[in-house]
């Protein structure tokens, strides 16, 4: 299956229980609340994401000091085993990027078709259409090496 939207996922299992790789996650994570501006960290931060954790699931994201559209959503599952507890990841861009990348595919396409069909101009058409694919190339380089600085840190910081 081709996916449209750039996305990355990793399963892995830890020796650690469940509850603790939980109250792992929940030392390092601020709860989000949109309605509060007055939430900022301390200089010495022991705080590096930003999110909601369930009883056994999550979503967090790195905590950033400035816009940044390809940050990665981090979606987690905490499966209990026998003896530890599987760890499923799912890295995926935010709904506002994703619908951003999709407008501008949508738009550069609908040039594409309007060049060829109706003015006619393969020139432009072929400009419309590089410049959607070099948009969409741009953005999954970017995605992965924002994913990358997100799974390191965060395998950094559980010392899985």
């Amino acid at each position: 299956m081709v996916r449209l939207v750039p996305t990355y996922s990793e399963t892995f299992v830890s020796t650690l229980r469940s509850k603790e790789v939980m109250a792992r996650i929940a030392l390092i994570t601020r709860p989000v609340d949109f309605l509060d501006e007055t939430k900022y960290l301390p200089p010495g931060k022991t705080i590096f994401f930003n999110g909601n954790i369930g009883e056994n699931s999550f979503r967090i994201s790195k905590i950033i000091d400035r816009a940044d559209s390809f940050l990665p959503l981090i979606k987690g599952e905490i499966a209990p085993l026998p003896k530890g507890c599987l760890v499923s990841l799912n890295y995926c861009f935010f709904p506002g990027a994703s619908f951003f990348l999709g407008f501008w595919a949508i738009v550069s396409f609908g040039l594409t078709v309007l060049f060829l069909s109706v003015v006619q101009d393969w020139k432009l058409a072929l400009i419309c259409f590089l410049v959607g694919l070099g948009n969409y190339g741009f953005t999954w380089v970017y995605f992965k090496k924002k994913v990358k600085e997100s799974q390191s840190l965060f395998h950094e910081l559980m010392k899985l």
